[in-house]
């Protein structure tokens, strides 16, 4: 069976690092490189887990998530922030946005899938 990931990161080198990873594990990996472009991509894709980054342009990541949580049908996928934000509160703003999970940039690629299918088993349990 194969996964769908929705990437929503405006960094060209970023998506195509996610997406190889992701490819790597067998996802299907579909990538917005807007906030307003991933709100649409995700509402029309059966997602098994959103990944998101906050710093976007045309709607910041906290303003997708919020988004993305009022769509019924993406309520129980999990979204996961991966984003350079790291200062005190910038997770907990994330989680308050609508976010299941939190990943720092830059990520590391040996263990980027292990947290991401982490959150995954976690929001579908």
């Amino acid at each position: 069976m194969t996964r769908t990931a929705v990437l929503i990161e405006d960094n060209e080198q970023n998506r195509y690092l996610a997406t190889f990873l992701l490819e790597g594990r067998g996802y299907t990996v579909v990538a917005a490189a807007d906030g307003i472009a991933g709100i649409e991509i995700a509402h029309a894709t059966n997602a098994d887990v959103i990944l998101l980054d906050i710093q976007l342009p045309r709607l910041n990541g906290h303003d997708v998530a919020r988004a993305l949580r009022r769509i019924p049908s993406l309520d129980r996928v999990p979204i996961i922030a991966v984003t350079s934000y790291a200062m005190v509160g910038d997770r907990e703003a994330v989680l308050d946005a609508g976010c299941n999970g939190y990943i720092e940039k830059p990520i590391n690629p040996e263990t980027f899938m292990d947290e991401i299918e982490a959150h995954i088993i976690r929001g579908t349990s």
